[in-house]
């Protein structure tokens, strides 16, 4: 059974403020749920329909699906939900590439680069102060578990950008054609907004761009997500060309 305290907990985990507040996010799905209780995020409490889950007996609890249709965000929700404890941000590792986001703020595009960075192996993600939540369910959700192998460091981008050794990539409209282009295994990469791209205060030491190639030149930009895809897929193939 779910008590009214705890209904009450994870509804407001749904805004930011008591996530901060109370240093908690919820994940839901089977698949989700196991990769955290794999990685070193620490369990708060899981809710579940079925005992299937590899977690400490008194964090276990079994309930309706009456009960997880009440607590869960989802349409369709997927056997269980658990509350984790938000971590601290680990030191970011210099000599590596890194991705950089400036103000993305859809929580879908959020997530799907989060999965990219997991799947091309870049541990470090930084993200402007302004860029959406990646405890955001929303996010969480569609990471489908890489939150919890991705390390995430909030800050403001042009003190870091300033303060880091790395050569400066910002991806543009104009710039170095990235199929042509010569660029080395390590640096840091921005990607912009998705309505105004890269701020104009941010300064990069070289302008990227991925070319169209399409007959009728109709389609502003590519979404942040999908140039992030095509970015990393470059400097990936590249370091093991070398």
């Amino acid at each position: 059974m779910v008590t009214k305290h705890q209904i009450k907990v994870i509804k407001s985990l749904g805004q930011k403020k008591f996530r901060l507040q109370l240093g908690l996010f919820v994940v839901e799905g089977i698949k989700g749920i196991n990769e955290f209780l794999s990685s070193d995020f620490e369990l708060e409490n899981l809710f579940t329909t079925e005992l299937i889950f590899d977690a400490p007996e008194d964090l276990i609890n079994v309930i309706s699906t009456s009960d997880l249709k009440r607590i869960s965000t989802l349409k369709s929700p997927n056997t269980a939900l658990a509350v984790f404890k938000i971590k601290a941000s680990e030191q970011i590792e210099t000599g590596k590439l890194i991705i950089a986001l400036d103000d993305v703020r859809d929580p879908g595009n959020l997530g799907t680069i989060i999965r990219l960075c997991d799947w091309y192996g870049v541990r470090d993600l930084v993200c402007s102060l302004n860029t959406v939540d990646c405890y955001n369910q929303k996010v969480v959700q569609a990471t489908m578990g890489s939150l919890s192998r991705v390390n995430i460091t909030y800050l403001d981008l042009n003190d870091y950008i300033a303060s880091s050794e790395l050569q400066v990539f910002g991806t543009f409209m104009e710039g170095e054609n990235i199929y042509t282009a010569e660029i080395p295994e390590t640096g840091l990469v921005i990607l912009g907004n998705e309505a105004n791209g890269i701020s104009k205060d941010i300064k990069v030491n070289r302008k990227l761009t991925i070319p169209q190639f399409g007959d009728v030149n109709a389609t502003e930009s590519l979404n942040v997500a999908n140039a992030t895809a095509i970015l990393l897929s470059e400097f990936k193939r590249r370091s093991i060309e070398m």
